[in-house]
């Protein structure tokens, strides 16, 4: 879907994107390049002379010149993230963090809107909300407000600035190292357009508005990094008897080891290994281990414990790139 902003003729047409709903919001001073003169503000001059006739010096006035200062419409959106921000598959409430600056010199309205589909990254981001900052600029859904696009746009001072807040959706499909991009656009109310494109008395005072140097409508991107992991997990069985043989005899004892390993730029929580004795074998008792380390068969302080059916070792928070071994034993009947 194409939109056109809002204004008169020669627009510029924003580029495809999806419309995201948002409330208006307190805005945020910041230090910006100055606006300029305050649009609707008049400036007057009258010129005098003087003169001499024989009588003395004389003097006279002309008319008085009077000029309305017409409105500058430029904004700029800048992303306040300096690196991508680190997503999982399927993770939701992904947060990217712009600053919208109102760079004319008149009250106005900005529509605002994304896009998630320009290309040169991995995958599309779903966005879902757009929230406007509160003035602390911290994102909390509570106190920050939902912005509802052609509603309540923010309207902004001059050199006036306010935090915006993107939250997207990252797709499940996505695997680790995938980048994904999001723009927010911000677009003057009273109209878009190139560079000295006028709308006539549509300024701020009841002057024209004139696009300045941004086109009236501008914008910054923000990208997702996934940091995603993977776990494999290879078992392995060795036999030793009395006989001095590796054969799986009665009275054999079976030593199985369990490597857990992690993948990816990011890790995983809550990684435990399971096994269940086989039928036909006896567990040894004490002889879980995990790294080599001995572990209890009872359910204590440490990883490990055996409840007469099953091993269960717990490891925790795994990063990407680490392994952990488990070992225990078993008798075959």
């Amino acid at each position: 879907m194409v939109i056109a902003p809002v204004g008169g003729a020669k627009h510029r047409l924003l580029p495809s994107y999806s419309i995201i709903p948002v409330l208006a919001a307190l805005a945020l001073p910041t230090q910006a390049e100055a606006a300029g003169t305050r649009a609707g503000s008049t400036i007057s001059n009258t010129a005098s002379a003087s003169f001499d006739t024989g009588g003395g010096t004389a003097t006279v006035d002309s008319n008085r010149v009077d000029l309305l200062v017409d409105e500058l419409l430029d904004v700029t959106v800048d992303s306040s993230n300096p690196a991508d921000v680190p997503t999982t598959p399927g993770a939701t409430g992904q947060l990217l963090t712009f600053l919208v600056t109102n760079n004319g010199n008149g009250v106005e309205a900005f529509g605002l809107a994304t896009i998630a589909n320009a290309g040169g990254d991995n995958y599309d981001p779903a966005v879902a909300q757009i929230y406007l900052d509160n003035g602390d600029g911290l994102f909390d859904a509570s106190t920050d407000t939902l912005y509802t696009a052609g509603a309540n746009d923010p309207s902004l001072n001059p050199d006036q600035s306010i935090a915006v807040f993107v939250l997207a959706t990252t797709p499940g499909t996505v695997v680790d190292g995938n980048r994904g991009i999001v723009s927010l656009v911000a677009a003057a109310k009273t109209g878009t357009g190139d560079p000295g494109d006028s709308f006539a008395s549509e300024g701020e005072g009841g002057g024209d508005a004139v696009v300045g140097s941004t086109g009236a409508d501008g914008q910054d991107a923000g990208a997702f990094i996934v940091s995603a992991a993977t776990v494999t997990l290879v078992k392995s069985a060795v036999v030793t008897n009395s006989l001095g043989t590796a054969g799986p005899v009665p009275g054999a004892t079976i030593t199985y080891t369990i490597v857990a390993t992690v993948a990816g730029s990011g890790s995983v929580s809550g990684l435990a290994i399971t096994d269940n004795i086989p039928a036909d074998t006896s567990y040894v008792p004490g002889s879980i281990a995990l790294g080599g380390s001995g572990l209890s068969d009872a359910a204590d302080a440490d990883a490990g414990d055996y409840n007469g059916t099953r091993v269960n070792v717990a490891l925790g928070t795994v990063a990407g790139g680490q392994t952990r071994t488990v070992t225990f034993q078993t008798k075959i009947d």
